[in-house]
């Protein structure tokens, strides 16, 4: 991994927050993700089961973590187990985790190789008297392909089919949404290198320059810095490309007068970035520019305020709209009548700012974490108001990373990056 070791006290504090959740007697198991095949003999990069990381900080495939916290023998409450290493493995594909690096990784005592997992799975099943399944349950998830867990799951149906069972999602969606501070650490840290990727390219940024050189840069940043890359697919969206909310093609020529949206985030040990901002193409905004520009940095910092302890997201996403609704009004595309026109299921100011204003962000870029409930401190979510205006060729979007304190307003964990016109224009006038 090219990220430095992380300490293994997170994980355990991970795993100590998840069995105090579980039920008396249950046992819960959760899978590495698949290497997922492209064709021949080519695969897709490894990415880990987020949870899996979350609660053992292995970053390996082929393995396995069980939670048994009521087990007779107290070696079996936490067990680990990874793939078998040896030497024609280390020549082919490199070091993997011996038993005793696992232990080190994760905190957990007890490390089996893969191969004996059936073995004491049944030995831990005829005491168990509930499993857990871990499930992707996010709100925004839509995932058709079969995965390492859908097949173990089925596999246990079967083989055990007196066994009710839970999911463990719910537990995760309110255990991943409070960050630990070595989680606050490593996502500042994340966000650091993207700091050090768009300063870098404020001062690249020129009319004439293609979308996919701007990304070239940022990618170049982000691997010296010890990010594996981008967290999410970057946008890099010059002129009416910006008012593609996913454009991802990242192909067009920057023009002379146009602004270009930047949505992209480095990763950094797989927890994620997530930031935003609009530039002008030749490094200075026209007025209109700027006008927008302010009115979504108002709307921005007005929606920033209300990230405290306590605010219910839903209702957070219906005053930020009335705050938007207001500049709108003030940039002239709305009027009053198109207000008291407005139908409540789709207001007015849906037109020029179609999505939501935060989403939590931690180990995935739309992270777990409870949103039907009272925000709480050290949860981290993005705020990310938009004004898109595709007759005047402009989408502007600009958002930061926030941690909610307990008392007062959330830290930025984007501070440093320049956001104000004068900001911009000073970073790409040098």
């Amino acid at each position: 991994m090219k990220y430095f070791p992380i300490s293994n006290q997170l994980f355990i504090k991970n795993r100590a927050k998840f069995t105090a959740a579980m039920k008396p007697k249950s046992l819960a198991v959760f899978n590495a993700n698949d290497i997922y095949p492209i064709g021949a003999d080519s695969t897709l990069p490894f990415e880990q089961n987020r949870d899996l990381f979350y609660l053992s900080g292995v970053d390996q495939e082929e393995s396995i973590l069980l939670l048994f916290p009521d087990s007779v023998d107290p070696k079996h409450k936490e067990v680990l187990f990874v793939r078998e290493t040896n030497e024609h493995i280390a020549i082919w594909e490199g070091e993997k985790l011996t038993k005793e690096a696992a232990t080190e990784t994760s905190g957990v005592e007890t490390v089996y190789w893969l191969t004996d997992f059936e073995k004491v799975f049944h030995e831990l099943m005829c005491e168990a008297e509930l499993v857990y399944f871990n499930t992707n349950e996010h709100y925004r998830q839509s995932v058709e392909t079969e995965t390492r867990e859908d097949r173990f799951i089925q596999w246990c149906k079967k083989k055990y089919p007196a066994h009710p069972f839970a999911k463990s999602n719910q537990i995760l969606q309110n255990a991943r949404g409070v960050k630990e501070p070595e989680e606050l650490a490593l996502i500042k840290n994340a966000c650091s290198i993207t700091e050090k990727g768009f300063k870098r390219v404020l001062q690249f940024v020129k009319p004439g320059v293609m979308e996919y050189e701007i990304e070239a840069e940022y990618m170049h940043e982000f691997l010296r810095n010890r990010s594996r890359g981008f967290a999410y697919t970057p946008i890099v969206a010059s002129g009416f490309n910006a008012n593609v909310l996913h454009y991802i093609q990242n192909n067009q020529e920057c023009k002379d007068g146009d602004m270009l949206l930047m949505d992209v985030g480095a990763e950094y040990a797989n927890y994620a970035s997530d930031m935003t901002r609009t530039i002008p193409v030749n490094g200075r905004f026209t007025d209109r520019q700027k006008e927008v520009y302010n009115a979504v940095l108002r709307v921005k910092d007005e929606a920033t305020k209300m990230l405290v302890p306590g605010t219910m997201w839903a209702e957070y996403h219906v005053e930020v709209g009335k705050i938007m609704t207001s500049e709108l009004l003030g940039l002239g595309l709305l009027d009053k009548a198109d207000v008291q026109n407005e139908d409540p299921a789709w207001p007015a100011y849906k037109k020029y700012f179609m999505h939501g204003t935060s989403h939590h962000m931690g180990l995935d870029t739309h992270d777990y974490g409870a949103l039907k409930t009272p925000m709480k401190a050290n949860m981290v979510f993005t705020v990310e108001p938009g004004i898109y205006i595709p007759g005047e060729n402009m989408g502007i979007r600009l958002e930061d990373d926030m941690v909610i304190q307990e008392n007062g307003a959330p830290i930025n964990l984007m501070e440093n990056i320049p956001l104000t016109v004068e900001e911009i224009e000073e970073w790409m006038n040098k």
